[in-house]
């Protein structure tokens, strides 16, 4: 049987991942770890499955445009019209994502003076 660990955190103004995983019945192993603004489909979704979905909204549905802009093509490395795109998001429905990709986005915002708020998406645990 194998056995695979995932994770993500914030160091040093960068989202980075790691995975680890073994065989319960013999010696393979393997460990790798980077950073980026996009972090694998497989790391990504094992901690969706394992944590739920987060959700970052605007404080006020009023927040400026080109804050919201700059802070998803900052931490999201996006192009103009891919973070246009998205940039409505954030003060209708919300942007989801893992927790650490909601905390890294709501951090650059609130550099930019913006306001949000960062919830469990069941609206659980409002930080």
């Amino acid at each position: 049987m194998t056995v695979y660990e995932v994770g993500q955190w914030i160091d040093r103004g960068r989202v980075w991942w790691g995975s680890e995983g073994w065989c319960e019945h013999c010696t393979h192993a393997w460990c790798e770890r980077d950073r980026g603004p996009v972090t694998p489909d497989r790391v990504r979704t094992a901690l969706l499955r394992a944590h739920g979905p987060v959700r970052l909204g605007l404080a006020d549905a009023r927040s400026g445009l080109v804050p919201v802009l700059r802070a998803l093509r900052m931490t999201g490395d996006l192009t103009v019209a891919e973070a246009r795109a998205r940039a409505d998001e954030p003060s209708g429905p919300g942007l989801f994502g893992t927790r650490v990709e909601m905390e890294f986005l709501a951090l650059a915002l609130r550099d930019r003076g913006v306001a949000v708020v960062v919830e469990c998406s069941g609206g659980l645990g409002a930080t």
